[in-house]
């Protein structure tokens, strides 16, 4: 897995945890399927721009730059 995807699944797992919100509740409040959020948790699937905008949204952060965090 590139550095990259991986920090950004760690981000995203992270957030997700500290919402308190399953892989499946977290994919309902987006419209996104279930297996989306655990490819892009593993790392194994890079989101698109409107992906992290709908993510950043359903985990009320205050941008999508939170999940992008330590990625430079």
């Amino acid at each position: 897995m590139d550095a990259t995807r991986e920090r950004l699944a760690n981000n995203l797992r992270r957030h997700r945890r500290k919402a308190g919100l399953s892989q499946e509740r977290l994919a309902e409040i987006c419209d996104l399927h279930r297996t989306e959020i655990g490819l892009l948790e593993r790392g194994e699937r890079s989101p698109r721009l409107d992906t992290l905008v709908v993510l950043s949204r359903g985990l009320e952060l205050s941008s999508p730059s939170e999940l992008l965090e330590g990625i430079s």
